[in-house]
C-alpha cells in the first residue's frame, strides 16, 4: 500500500457506498480501491490483488465489484469481467457498465449477443457519453462481423460533427477513422485520425501511430536525448522521433487506445 494513500482520496458517490461498513473496513476498503485505479494502467497484477481483496472485505459494495470487473476487463479476462459487470448492475440497478459488458460478449466471440444487449431499452436510455462508448463498440462489432458500411453508419451521428470538444471526442474520430479504413478509403481515414490527433490532448489514442503509418513514416521511442553536431545533448519532447526523410516531424503524444475508453480488439 502506497503510503501517500487514505481512501479519502475516492469520489462521494463511492465513499457514500462504503459507509454501509465499518469505519475500520470502509477505510481499508477504500485504500485497495485507490491503488487499484492507481496501478491499473502500470501494474495490473497488483491491482488485481487490491480489487480482490476489497471484494472480499466488501463483495455487496458495487464499487468494489466494479473495480474488480474493470481490472478483469484490462486483463480481458471477458467472463470474469463480464460477471462482477453484471453483479453491479444488480446491486447498483445502474446500467453504465453495460458498453463494458456489450465489449465482453464480444471478446467472447458472442457478437449477436452483444449487439442484443447494444440495442437494448436500457442501452438507448444510456447518457451521452456512455451512448458513444457503446457506438464505438459496436461499430467494431460490425467490422469483426465484416459489416463494413454498417460499421461507418453507426458511428455517423451528430456528436461525430458536433462534439469536437468532448472528451470522447478522440475516440469517436479515431474509431470513424478505422471504419473508413476498413472500407479502404484511406484518404477519409486520414483526414479523422489527424481530428482524432488533434483532440486527443491526453494520449487516449495511438492516432499519431496510426497517422504515420498512413503517411509513411514511423516513430522510434528514445529512452534518452541524442546529442546534436556539438555533443550537447537534446531533449526530445515525449522521447520519440519519426524517421522518414523529412525534416522535424512532430513526436507523438499519446499511447494506444486501450480499454473501453478506446480500446478496439486487434
Amino acid at each position: 500500500m502506497d503510503e501517500d494513500v487514505t481512501g479519502f482520496e475516492l469520489e462521494r458517490s463511492v465513499k457514500n457506498q462504503l459507509r454501509t461498513l465499518s469505519k475500520e473496513n470502509a477505510e481499508g476498503v477504500g485504500q485497495h480501491l485507490v491503488m487499484a485505479a492507481r496501478l491499473l494502467d502500470v501494474d495490473d497484477e497488483t491491482a488485481l490483488l487490491h480489487a480482490e481483496t476489497a471484494v472480499r472485505r466488501a463483495g455487496r459494495v458495487a464499487a468494489a465489484r466494479e473495480a474488480l470487473g474493470l481490472v478483469l476487463y484490462r486483463r480481458q479476462e471477458w467472463a470474469k469481467a463480464l460477471n462482477e459487470f453484471r453483479t453491479v448492475r444488480r446491486l447498483s440497478g445502474s446500467n453504465h457498465l453495460l458498453p463494458f459488458m456489450v465489449d465482453c460478449e464480444r471478446g467472447l466471440g458472442r457478437p449477436d449477443k452483444a449487439l442484443e444487449l447494444a440495442q437494448s431499452p436500457e442501452a438507448g436510455a444510456l447518457p451521452q457519453e456512455d451512448r458513444i462508448e457503446l457506438l464505438i463498440v459496436t461499430s467494431g462489432i460490425r467490422r469483426d462481423l465484416g459489416q463494413l458500411d454498417a460499421a461507418k453508419v453507426e458511428l455517423e451521428v451528430p456528436a461525430l460533427r458536433q462534439g469536437t470538444t468532448k472528451p470522447w471526442y478522440p475516440r469517436l474520430a479515431y474509431a470513424y477513422a478505422e471504419a473508413l479504413l476498413a472500407l479502404g478509403d484511406e484518404a477519409g481515414a486520414t483526414q479523422w485520425f489527424h481530428r482524432s490527433a488533434d483532440a486527443d490532448h491526453e494520449g487516449e489514442t495511438d492516432a499519431d501511430e496510426r497517422l504515420a503509418e498512413l503517411e509513411g513514416y514511423s516513430f522510434t521511442d528514445l529512452l534518452d536525448g541524442v546529442e546534436d553536431e556539438d555533443g550537447v545533448e537534446v531533449e526530445l519532447g515525449d522521447g520519440a522521433v519519426a524517421q522518414a526523410g523529412v525534416d522535424e516531424p512532430p513526436a507523438p503524444e499519446g499511447g494506444r487506445a486501450d480499454g473501453i475508453r478506446g480500446r478496439e480488439h486487434e
